[in-house]
């Protein structure tokens, strides 16, 4: 009897071990989908704040009596310090760890905005965008973030959900900071608004459970493993080297400064002499042709088609919000492309490079409202998968310098664009965007030369997924 007891009482004790596990994983689910909505909120706090601000300043460094040429320089400096400082700052979120970088991040760029309320005079005002200009990176790091809590699988649709909550943050911003404009003294309110705001956003990053997080997120990318059919000692080794990993990135923000320094310098020469440069041409290309069609989009639509400026304004608030819509709209899209990131920001970045043509060649406001329309979604899909490659290519070790290799990309082009747009602007009103379509001509033929590096580490990986 007492075989057959023994016999009897292992199989209720295994499912109660299953049922218990099950409901371990169940609350690291939740768990992490909580620490992903909060970071949502994160994300839209941010571009809230920053949408206040932004569209008043030139009306206030002109009312503090700069010139046009002076408004100008202090803007380029501003895109020149994030054209430095973004890989730098991506890749010392990677050797810290995003909790610190973030918080450190948000407070800087909180001070910033609090300089910028008290900015009477024009150096006061130089001086305010310096922190600013330096540290205003939550965006990358969050999206870095992301990139380490989800899986592969799920980063298009989660990046697509955080790029529509800050884009929501972007068009309600502007309307509140026009109405505190109207008020006695509004610019100094709306950045002393803005800086709380930023605080705010700070005080909800250090309430994330993070020690939670790491668990869960370590977990879960084992449990990922197993699923993808590794071996026992290979799920081992990766539990060694996340743990190894985490230990490093713990005692690395309490090591020296110098240390800290060389080695942000050894990933970033890390980054500079790999592979990965057809993938940040095709980054640069693709923004400087989507800046160039919004370089002179008012001035075009009044010179070509007679229409005052506010409808421009309207159009444009119309594409954000179409925009919004196809950040939420990301997960079925790529469960339609069977989650093959090339095949969707190749096709993407076609109809970008189409509806540019059809925009340029518009005979009516109609066919511009057209472009509009779906050049609202696929730039929105490309901007997304554009990300989602770098990280599939390139490794999550490293996302926050890959995201900030990035984003030093996309001021370069912010930086090159008026300058096109500048120089063909002089010879026709559609001289911007038809060069734009010539840039995205060459991004998607670039993409087809490396089509084979792409299917061979992104489409299979996915596929084993």
């Amino acid at each position: 009897c007492r075989p057959l007891r023994g016999v009897g009482t292992r199989p209720p004790l295994s499912r109660m071990e299953e049922d218990g596990g099950r409901g371990a994983a169940a609350g690291r689910a939740a768990s992490s989908r909580r620490f992903v909505r909060c970071l949502y909120a994160v994300g839209f706090l941010d571009l809230f704040g920053v949408s206040m601000v932004v569209p008043l300043m030139n009306l206030h460094i002109k009312s503090l009596g700069a010139s046009h040429t002076v408004a100008g320089i202090i803007g380029s400096l501003y895109g020149i310090m994030q054209l430095f400082s973004s890989t730098f700052v991506g890749c010392w979120s990677d050797i810290v760890g995003r909790r610190y970088s973030l918080l450190a991040c948000i407070l800087l760029s909180a001070l910033g905005y609090f300089l910028l309320g008290t900015s009477t005079t024009v150096l006061l005002f130089a001086i305010s965008r310096v922190p600013v200009g330096i540290f205003k990176h939550t965006l990358s790091i969050s999206k870095a973030l992301l990139s380490d809590l989800v899986s592969e699988r799920d980063r298009p649709l989660v990046m697509g959900r955080f790029n529509a909550a800050s884009s929501v943050g972007f068009i309600l911003g502007p309307v509140v900071g026009g109405y505190l404009a109207e008020l006695e003294d509004g610019f100094y309110q709306t950045s002393f608004i803005c800086a709380s705001i930023f605080i705010l956003n700070a005080g909800l990053v250090w309430m994330l459970p993070w020690s939670e997080e790491k668990t869960g997120n370590r977990e879960h990318q084992q449990d990922n493993k197993r699923a993808d059919s590794f071996s026992a000692k290979a799920n081992h080794d990766q539990h060694l080297n996340l743990a190894t990993s985490q230990a490093v990135a713990s005692e690395s923000l309490f090591s020296s400064p110098w240390i800290q320094v060389a080695t942000v310098l050894k990933r970033i020469k890390g980054i500079a002499c790999s592979d990965l440069w057809d993938i940040f041409l095709v980054r640069l290309l693709m923004s400087v042709a989507i800046l160039l069609y919004y370089s002179n989009f008012t001035l075009a639509l009044e010179e070509r088609f007679g229409v005052k400026p506010l409808f421009a304004g309207y159009l444009m608030s119309y594409s954000s919000a179409l925009g919004v819509l196809a950040g939420c709209l990301l997960g079925p899209i790529t469960r339609l492309y069977q989650h093959n990131t090339y095949r969707l920001l190749l096709h993407s970045s076609t109809l970008t490079c189409a509806l540019i043509l059809l925009y340029t060649s518009a005979l009516s406001i109609w066919m511009v409202i057209l472009s509009s329309t779906f050049l609202a979604f696929s730039t929105t899909i490309s901007r997304t998968c554009i990300i989602d490659l770098e990280l599939t290519i390139g490794g999550n070790e490293a996302s926050g310098t890959l995201l900030g290799v990035g984003q030093s990309v996309t001021s370069v082009g912010r930086i090159v664009a008026p300058l096109l747009s500048g120089i063909t602007q002089e010879f026709s009103p559609c001289g911007p965007p038809s060069l734009g379509v010539g840039l995205a001509l060459v991004a998607i033929l670039v993409m087809n030369a490396n089509k084979q590096k792409y299917c061979s580490r992104g489409d299979v990986k996915f596929k084993n997924q």
